[in-house]
């Protein structure tokens, strides 16, 4: 087991780990994501101060249908993890990470703006991409429409004809 794997798992049993060309890969609930979160950041083993991504992916024949993907690394150690939680259409709400990396507060703003995924305690979370009187609709789930919505509203508010 790579060591990172191995003091994530240590930390925290319940993880399920994964590991492909060197790359780590933890699997976590979704009541527990902040605490590894803080831990990755904290822990001087792992060191990650840096927010690289946050992402979403949309399964939607899954019961937990949406998973929101947090990519870190570590300056000083030089190394990278991935941690994943899963969330329910029903519930889609994930504890912001924005208190442990600034750098996540814009990157959490565009999964909510595109998927639909509200983050708790997140200091701004409003629309970053679209425009506030988008019509309803996430963009980036699999069930929005290939021509989207509402796009001859649209048009005609900006007074053309489609």
């Amino acid at each position: 087991m790579h060591p990172l794997s191995a003091r994530i798992k240590e930390r925290f049993p319940e993880a399920v780990m994964m590991e492909y060309l060197g790359e780590v890969t933890a699997s976590v609930k979704r009541e527990s994501i902040h605490k590894v979160c803080q831990f990755l950041r904290d822990d001087p083993e792992m060191a990650c101060d840096y927010m690289v991504h946050v992402s979403s992916v949309d399964w939607p024949n899954d019961p937990e249908r949406f998973e929101v993907v947090y990519e870190v690394y570590s300056i000083p150690k030089r190394h990278r993890i991935r941690v994943k939680t899963r969330i329910p259409e029903s519930d889609p709400r994930l504890d912001s990470m924005v208190d442990i990396w600034k750098g996540a507060e814009f990157m959490e703003r565009e999964v909510f703006d595109m998927m639909g995924i509200r983050f708790d305690n997140h200091p701004d979370l409003r629309r970053i991409l679209l425009p506030d009187d988008y019509p309803e609709g996430y963009p980036l789930r699999k069930d929005f429409p290939l021509q989207g919505k509402g796009w001859r509203d649209t048009f005609e508010f900006l007074g053309e004809k489609p």
